[in-house]
């Protein structure tokens, strides 16, 4: 099957070609045609197996073939896209642009991490398709700024993320605002009971499609774990580094402290790292991402739900620096490598208190992951003496990976590089100020007057 099988219109068509796409993905070519008729769907599929598509190329033709009963301020919201984070929404808004470029539709999303100015001024001018997050479409609901009375397609994605994320109060609120007569079009990664009960709430009757992973993918990914104690992990995640040849890593952590900690000791090896996690600005965190898209910013340390939405290539190496509490969550981030039919590394670093996170890994993935030894001499490090100073956000350079990459410092350094944050209880006076600067300067918002960036 090719795409100009779906008997779609010339103008999207023009758009896939224009994109280099000749053959849909499985969830592609299974979800396009039922969508096309009109008909709810309750989809499943990994993250990278091309969904996106699979939902916008539909909305987008049931859209332009039922014309545009008004233009400018006129326009009503006639499609709803809800997702989780701000990183997904910017994908999804950028797919609609893409493919719906010789459209005369008109597409905005709205997302929290910004002024909401911007995203006012852009439901003002009229919208055809939104893409929202949650909670910032509860509160322009609220101000009464947002109308969805005239929804006529309702997508839901990552809708298994959603709910662990806790919107589900937020998403039921939402559904009594938005005409029962619709089409739903319902997409999830997993379809753990609560997801299935929450479909069952708002689809009729509808398609059900389980695409799972090829298993060609599983095969081009070499999975390992290495043994290390906690206190050990940021040094050995420098010395695995160093030993490595990488395009692009990234790095998963449990936590946002910890995400900030690992950034900070790669920093201190001369490895060029930052951290993506909510506690950041849109801005700061849309910065990280282009720069790790481009290559100017070789390892992104993330936490799973900042991370969700990330559709980067040429992401060579995984590594879980924390072992993920639920088991599911392990396949998403392995997936983030050997995309585009190449091959890729997931690496696991597990200490004696995560066993029991492994083994439900290794239940979830139906094999043993191989314990190994590292190849590369490991010391661990010494506490630092002296305080820290402060992290100082640098330009990105364009410097190769196997540049970039240091051995790690031997049990005796000591003090600390230009770079670093000042550790808590430390008695450096100008090291503070420093630090109390950069807390207040680097938090920028963003002018949040344009479409194409995101939030959660």
């Amino acid at each position: 099957m090719k795409f100009e099988d779906f008997g779609l219109s010339t103008a999207i068509m023009q758009a896939i070609a224009t994109k280099g796409y000749v053959t849909p993905t499985p969830i592609q070519s299974q979800a396009i045609p039922v969508a096309i008729r009109g008909e709810d769907l309750l989809g499943s599929a990994e993250t990278g197996s091309g969904k996106t598509a699979a939902f916008a190329i539909p909305v987008l033709h049931n859209l332009t073939e039922k014309g545009n009963p008004a233009k400018g301020q006129g326009r009503r919201i006639r499609a709803l896209v809800i997702a989780p984070t701000r990183e997904l929404s910017s994908q999804i808004l950028d797919s609609f642009y893409a493919y719906g470029a010789n459209t005369p539709l008109k597409f905005a999303a709205i997302y929290g991490g910004v002024p909401q100015s911007g995203q006012e001024r852009a439901l003002r001018n009229g919208a055809d398709v939104v893409i929202a997050t949650p909670g910032r479409l509860m509160d322009l609901i609220n101000q009464r700024i947002v109308d969805l009375g005239h929804i006529e397609i309702l997508v839901l994605d990552e809708a298994d993320r959603m709910l662990d994320m806790g919107f589900l109060p937020d998403i039921r609120k939402i559904m009594s605002y938005i005409p029962k007569a619709r089409q739903t079009l319902f997409f999830s990664a997993t379809m753990p009971r609560n997801v299935q009960v929450l479909a069952d709430t708002l689809l009729n009757n509808p398609a059900r499609i389980n695409v799972e992973q090829p298993k060609g993918t599983a095969d081009r990914i070499e999975q390992s774990v290495f043994m290390v104690s906690q206190k050990d992990k940021g040094s050995f995640l420098v010395s695995y580094l160093g030993s490595e040849s990488f395009n692009s890593a990234i790095v998963f952590t449990r936590t946002r402290h910890g995400a900030d900690k690992v950034v900070m000791r790669l920093r201190r090896a001369k490895i060029y790292a930052e951290a993506i996690h909510g506690d950041k600005s849109q801005s700061a965190r849309q910065r990280t991402l282009d720069g790790f898209r481009n290559r100017q910013v070789n390892v992104l340390v993330a936490t799973d739900i900042a991370a969700r939405g990330i559709d980067v290539d040429h992401i060579t190496h995984v590594v879980n620096f924390d072992l993920p509490r639920e088991a599911d969550t392990y396949v998403h981030r392995i997936g983030r490598t050997a995309r585009a039919g190449a091959k890729g590394k997931a690496v696991s670093f597990c200490d004696s208190s995560e066993r029991s996170l492994l083994r439900a890994i290794e239940k979830m993935v139906n094999k043993k992951l191989p314990v190994v030894q590292p190849k590369f001499e490991f010391v661990p490090e010494a506490a630092p003496e002296k305080s820290e100073a402060p992290m100082r956000s640098e330009p990105y350079r364009k410097v190769t990976p196997s540049r970039q990459v240091a051995a790690p410092r031997s049990s005796g350094s000591s003090g600390s590089a230009p770079g670093d944050y000042p550790r808590r209880g430390s008695k450096n006076k100008s090291q503070k100020t420093k630090y109390n600067k950069f807390k207040s300067s680097g938090g920028g918002g963003g002018n949040g007057g344009g479409h194409r960036s995101s939030g959660d």
